[in-house]
């Protein structure tokens, strides 16, 4: 059976704009495992090589969810361009863990249109990068999900502000700008990002998060990833009660994919960590706390 597709379906912001999500998902009418997928900074639903991820998840029998984040600068006209770099400059973590859980909302409402195809009880979040951290923080805090998997994810927040002098101007300027490699646009980061960091820094607090979970951990790095240290994974590995790591060979960030994606053939890492994803969800159960008893936070 060929997998079925709906797209670009909008969930109503808790920060007056809009979450666009697809579905991907065989249309058989059985209820099956079910996937979040956070993309990371600078990144959206429709990047590179995630619908093509999605699809072999859902021809593995899961019902497969990927949306973008309210704030992410794409627009519902504009899907993989940033349009909206006010929306960009405006986003922070408290925005995006807001959104997370809205998608996780609805898709549990009693009147979700394919609720019968959802096993409510085996709910699986992924995270790329800056989605892996996220991803990590709500896993601990939403006690409805049952295993976390991380890609190439960050392990702390607070070390990717500028410091000193330059975290002095950008409060004084009000915003800071970073270019976007991929397209030369020079996109906005407004000092809220920072602000609201300070404000909500113990609950954004990746490790105390990590030290916290509860569930099944899978966590993948490349070992080519100049973008995000792999001593991160190592972090990551380090807090989780349960955690396994993948360490794939030669990857790297984005797992040997690119924007557009127009191959017909997956990179063979790529294949590799949606195989061993697919295996890990398929194959771990939730962890029962008592197992490891109480953990002190730092």
């Amino acid at each position: 059976m060929e997998v079925s597709k709906e797209l670009n379906l909008e969930i109503e912001g808790r920060h007056n704009k809009p979450i666009l999500a697809d579905l991907i998902f065989k249309d058989d009418g059985k209820p099956k495992p079910l996937v979040i997928f956070c993309h990371g900074y600078k990144g959206f639903k429709d990047w590179g090589a995630w619908e093509a991820m999605g699809e072999r998840m859902a021809e593995a029998g899961f019902f497969f969810v990927k949306f973008n984040f309210s704030h992410n600068g794409t627009t519902p006209e504009h899907l993989t361009e940033f349009m909206d770099i006010e929306a960009f400059g405006d986003n922070n973590y408290i925005i995006e863990l807001d959104d997370l859980q809205k998608v996780i909302d609805w898709i549990l409402l009693p009147d979700f249109k394919f609720g019968k195809q959802i096993k409510p009880d085996d709910i699986n979040l992924i995270g790329h990068s800056r989605g892996g951290g996220i991803c990590v923080i709500k896993a601990a805090e939403e006690k409805r999900i049952t295993k976390l998997l991380t890609l190439a994810s960050v392990s702390d927040f607070a070390s990717r502000f500028p410091e000193g002098k330059k975290l002095e101007a950008w409060e004084k300027k009000g915003v800071y700008y970073i270019q976007n490699t991929r397209t030369g646009q020079q996109l906005p980061h407004h000092y809220q990002f920072y602000k609201n960091f300070r404000e909500h820094r113990e609950r954004l607090n990746i490790k105390k998060a990590a030290k916290k979970l509860q569930i099944p951990h899978l966590i993948a790095h490349g070992s080519s990833d100049t973008s995000v240290s792999i001593g991160e994974a190592g972090n990551l590995f380090e807090w989780s009660p349960a955690p396994k790591l993948l360490l794939v060979e030669n990857a790297d960030h984005v797992f040997g994919t690119k924007h557009p994606w127009e191959e017909e053939e997956l990179p063979k890492v790529f294949r590799h960590v949606i195989d061993k994803s697919i295996d890990f969800m398929k194959t771990e159960s939730k962890v029962l706390w008592d197992e490891y008893g109480d953990s002190d936070d730092d």
